[in-house]
């Protein structure tokens, strides 16, 4: 499936809308992650544990995305979007938002 975040493919053309696809996960900070967390924020540098917390989220959304996507039947999803809100304290949601289409 081919995906981009134009509006458009510059080889392609869109035969059909088909609408809205999306997908979310929710993922919550570990307690063991937080504490190797603590420790690199004292001696400062990149927090690995929560970047590859994010790098997994968004990848699962992603792919959820995808999977409606298909659902509907898309040959590609064009306007991909991401999007990050903390839903509670140590919680955060990503979510990926498209628009659906079929290709001539």
């Amino acid at each position: 499936m081919l995906i981009t975040t134009q509006d458009k493919f510059e080889d392609r053309e869109i035969a059909t809308t088909l609408g809205l696809v999306k997908g979310n996960v929710v993922r919550a900070r570990f307690f063991g992650r937080d504490i190797l967390a603590g420790l690199r924020m004292i001696v400062g540098g990149e927090v690995m544990e929560y970047t590859k917390l994010l790098a997994e989220a968004r990848e699962q959304a992603l792919d959820r995305m995808l999977a409606n996507a298909e659902a509907t039947g898309a040959d590609a999803v064009v306007t991909v979007r991401f999007t990050t809100s903390m839903v509670m304290q140590g919680a955060a949601e990503i979510l990926v938002t498209g628009t659906a289409v079929k290709l001539r």
